[in-house]
């Protein structure tokens, strides 16, 4: 399945802001965030086509993933 990945603040240092990339049928938000070395535990925020989604969702071919990280501070 195809779709747009989006990543944001420095999730995007040394990888993209945005990438059309093909997944098999079947792979999870999370087994993207893996695929792009970035640890679950350090996503804040997942959308998928501008809407909130967990980690377990399985997007649809065509659709917008978005993946921004914990905000921290104080």
């Amino acid at each position: 399945m195809q779709l747009t990945v989006k990543l944001f603040a420095y999730f995007r240092d040394n990888r993209f802001k945005e990438q059309l990339a093909d997944y098999p049928e079947g792979t999870t938000v999370e087994d993207i965030i893996r695929s792009l070395g970035i640890k679950p535990d350090e996503v804040g925020v997942t959308m998928i086509n501008s809407r909130h989604c967990s980690l377990e969702k399985v997007p649809a071919p065509g659709d917008q993933l978005a993946i921004f990280p914990m905000i921290g501070g104080g």
